[in-house]
Order: C-alpha cells, then structure tokens, then sequence
C-alpha cells in the first residue's frame, strides 16, 4: 500500500510555554503560531495565553525552581501576561478558528525547534487542535543534530523563553541549515 503524498502549501510554526516538561502533570501557559510559506515568509501569525489561578501557577512554577529561578524574566512575564488569558476551552477555540482561516487544505504540517516535546503537550492538552495536524513534523532540532554532529556547524539561537520570538528563532535558523544546502 503506497502512502499518499503530503505536500502542504503552508507551514504551522509553533512554540509554547509552560510550566515544566511533562505533558500530564506540568500546564500550557502560552502558544505562539506563525504560518510561512515554502520560503519562510511570514503570512501570519497568532498568540494567546490560557489562564490559571494565580496562586496555582505559582506552584507549578516553584514545582520547577531550578529552571524557573534561572529564567525569572521569562517567569515574571508570564505571570504577569496570566492575568490577561482565557480558560483553555475558549484558548482552543480561537486557536482553531486561526487555522481555519489560513489552512484550507487537509491536516497541517507542524514545524518548529524539538516541536515533539510540544506536540505532547497539544495531545494532552488541545485535543481539537491535535486532530488537525498531519504526523509528520518539520523539527528543526533534527537539523542542528545533523549540522552540529557532521559538520561542526552550530547556530547561536537566541533563547528567550517567549514563544512568538523563539518561533522566529527557530524560523532563522532553519534558513541558515537550508544556505549551507547545494541541491544538484
């Protein structure tokens, strides 16, 4: 049986924040989404920020104090931006109507810097939203292995622990793999 083809015209890039690494016991704060074309110009993008009681998520943030106390900026913001946020129904809902509005084709191709890990979460998490995408993922981790590991080529990501600007991180740095790329 041959696979059908999945040549999506567009591409989902995503990040998101949260309170730790493990999908089932740590929470999505914050999702950030851009959708480029095949030349990774930027065609839109969207964020937004589920919220918590504050008091909860500071103990989810205490619960990760070795890495929170390391990143406390990054910590302030998003509890700051908390305030701000909608429950994680409405969250999924607007997320969903965002793709609908750029995505007319099937499932979508979701890309971004070890995008797994982000993945889990959305299974866990936005079950609708992980109804949309296609099992293949455009991971640009796998790259850096590959760059760093056979080439000894390494790309200075910033690392600022906000999602829309690590997407654009993420974004640049897959444009400096594909530069090093002579196709014959």
């Amino acid at each position: 049986m041959a696979i059908p083809s999945f040549k999506p015209k567009r591409i989902l890039w995503l990040d998101m924040e949260m309170t730790g690494l493990d999908p089932v016991c740590d929470w999505p704060l914050e999702v950030a989404m851009i959708v480029t074309d095949w030349d990774m110009k930027e065609l839109a993008s969207w964020e937004g920020v589920i919220h918590y009681a504050p008091s909860k998520l500071a103990a989810k943030f205490d619960a990760n104090r070795e890495f929170w106390d390391q990143q406390s900026d990054a910590r302030r913001g998003l509890e700051v931006q908390n305030a701000y946020g909608m429950s994680r129904e409405v969250f999924e809902t607007e997320l969903l109507a965002f793709l609908d509005e750029q995505f007319d084709e099937g499932k979508i191709l979701l890309a971004g810097n070890s995008i797994h890990q982000d993945r889990r979460f959305i299974a866990q998490w936005l079950p609708r939203f992980d109804a949309r995408l296609h099992y293949r993922m455009l991971d640009v981790s796998a790259w850096k292995v590959v760059f760093e590991g056979r080439y000894n080529k390494k790309f200075a990501k910033p690392e600022e622990h906000r999602a829309l600007q690590d997407i654009r991180g993420s974004i640049m740095e897959l444009k400096y793999y594909l530069a090093k790329v002579r196709v014959k």
